[in-house]
């Protein structure tokens, strides 16, 4: 407390003192540019903020253009504090930068009613850097107002002002003439990242061509299927599943008890991965990688599901999101598309039970070689909105991860969200067994090679090693997701000890190639999770990882 009030007996004072009011204007930009940047680059902003010194440097006689001069000052400053806490906020929230993939993404994909969802349920680190904000330009307005009466330098101090003068605007030239130095800017970086915003979604709306394109290449591929057997293969794809909450994998809470039953009917027949990882933090990078396979020996990826269309299945998009993205890039690529929610954003209350019905439509369709792929909402914040009212089992009294929570020191709110997500995590267990129990019955027919395969499109962090709930790339928790595969009798049962192999999210398009019987040239079975010849290769990502086999 005692730092506070002197610090704000600085500020005041500096209202008596224009020197002192240019020495803590300086300091406020430091603060937040050192808040935004890490290691050299500090220094490189620091340099770019060297107008400033010029400006608070130049004696004016004129009280109109001293007026001028505290104002640009408190201008300038402020665009380096707003660029300070933009930053701050990025790192602190996501540990990302803004001019990273999932920033730049999120961005590109949002629209005004997604942007106040996120908004409310973002509200209280929001707040602490909004009043961070207000408090930084309260204070740098009462130093910029003190600039009113400095009207020149003090005796005998004009030789070295001027010499020091030349320097400093030299040292602003050089850095401003520099492209690596300029770009980090608070004016030119805001405004590169707009524009690679609208590229982006310039990007996304000529998918139509990219669409084409994509048939054209699979095309060209010749893909092949081996054998004539009817087939049918459902992929399902969850959202933000942490497989460490799903008792199937060793939680404490009963999460996945229709998912545990069907794998002790299943038998062999059922492969549950038990290190699946996803090498991206959020949907549309994990999705991309899911679906845009690399081919030996070509310039350019293929998309699975184009490559799928040209071999002769017919593919089915089945989604409970509204999101334009990835329909352009990956739904309207398929045969039939039926998209069951029409409400975009987190507030979404569309239940994934909702598109069962299109499911078994899909899976009567009598084509003979069939593609679904199924696309949930899975436990996506905001949480309470993914399973059905008044269906949450956790939140009525303290059990072993309640107190498990605590011990750890999480906040009220952090266990009231693990709470939410975990309810979320066993309504969608029932999806997901519903799912699974569909397929089997489609393929009754013994001589059908019908297989059901399920993963989650990355993880979420709920409480599990930071007070943070929500996406997250900083950490393990973002990526660690389930991955679960069930087979018809017409396969051969699958090896159990395969169980403990890492498996990655992207390369699941080389798995789902074995089950469809699909074969090109170029093809890299050596990513397929079945193959004898499986060749893991860790993935590079943010967060660290003490290992990818536990």
């Amino acid at each position: 407390m005692t730092h506070r009030i002197s610090a704000l007996h600085a500020v005041r004072e500096s209202a008596t003192s224009p020197w002192l009011a240019g020495g803590l204007l300086c300091a406020l930009a430091w603060l937040f540019i050192a808040v935004g940047h890490e290691g050299r680059r500090v220094a490189q902003v620091l340099v770019l903020l060297m107008p400033l010194l010029v400006l608070l440097a130049v004696p004016l006689q004129s009280a109109a253009l001293q007026k001028a001069r505290a104002l640009l000052a408190w201008l300038w400053v402020m665009l380096f504090v707003l660029d300070g806490v933009a930053r701050g906020y990025l790192q602190d929230a996501y540990q990302a930068a803004p001019n990273g993939a999932l920033v730049l993404g999120a961005a590109a994909n949002t629209n005004v009613r997604e942007g106040s969802e996120y908004l409310m349920t973002q509200w209280r680190t929001l707040g602490l850097w909004t009043a961070a904000l207000l408090l930084a330009g309260w204070a740098t307005w009462q130093c910029a107002r003190a600039l009113r009466r400095f009207g020149g330098w003090p005796g005998g101090a004009r030789r070295s002002m001027q010499v020091a003068l030349v320097l400093l605007l030299a040292v602003t030239l050089v850095a401003y003439a520099s492209k690596p130095w300029r770009r980090l800017h608070p004016v030119a970086f805001w405004f590169d990242w707009a524009e690679s915003v609208q590229a982006l979604r310039k990007d996304w709306s000529n998918q139509g061509v990219q669409r084409l394109q994509a048939m054209d290449n699979a095309r060209a591929l010749a893909p092949r299927v081996a054998g004539s057997t009817p087939s049918t293969i459902v992929l399902v794809i969850g959202d933000s599943v942490n497989r460490d909450n799903m008792s199937l994998y060793g939680y404490a809470r009963n999460t996945t008890p229709q998912l545990q039953a069907l794998q002790q009917q299943a038998g062999a027949h059922m492969l549950v991965l038990r290190n699946a990882w996803s090498v991206a933090a959020s949907t549309l990078p994990a999705l991309h990688g899911m679906f845009n396979i690399p081919v030996q020996g070509s310039d350019h990826s293929q998309h699975l599901l184009a490559i799928a269309r040209q071999a002769g299945y017919r593919v089915w998009w089945v989604s409970n999101h509204d999101d334009l993205a990835i329909e352009q890039q990956h739904a309207q690529l398929a045969d039939v598309v039926q998209l069951v929610n029409r409400m975009p954003g987190r507030s979404s209350e569309s239940l994934d039970g909702e598109l069962l019905d299109e499911v078994k439509a899909a899976l009567a369709d009598p084509h003979e070689r069939k593609l679904i792929v199924v696309q949930l909402l899975g436990a996506h914040p905001h949480y309470r909105l993914r399973f059905p009212e008044n269906a949450n089992p956790f939140d009525d009294h303290p059990d072993t991860v309640e107190n498990q929570l605590i011990a750890q020191g999480r906040p009220g709110w952090v266990r009231g969200f693990r709470q939410e997500y975990d309810a979320a995590v066993l309504y969608h267990d029932s999806v997901i067994a519903d799912l699974l129990r569909m397929t089997q019955a489609s393929g009754a027919e013994r001589t059908a090679h019908t297989a059901w395969m399920y993963l989650s499109d990355h993880g979420q962090e709920v409480g599990h090693t930071m007070n943070h709930a929500g996406h997250s790339q900083s950490t393990a928790s973002g990526f660690r997701i389930p991955a679960i595969l069930w087979r018809s009798e017409a396969f051969t049962p699958v090896d159990e000890t395969l169980d403990d192999r890492p498996f990655r999210g992207d390369w699941i398009a080389f798995t789902l190639a074995d089950l469809m019987g699909l074969e090109w040239d170029g093809q890299m079975r050596e990513r397929n999770v079945l193959a004898s010849g499986y060749q893991w290769q860790e993935p590079v990502l943010p967060a660290k990882v003490a290992s990818f086999t536990r």
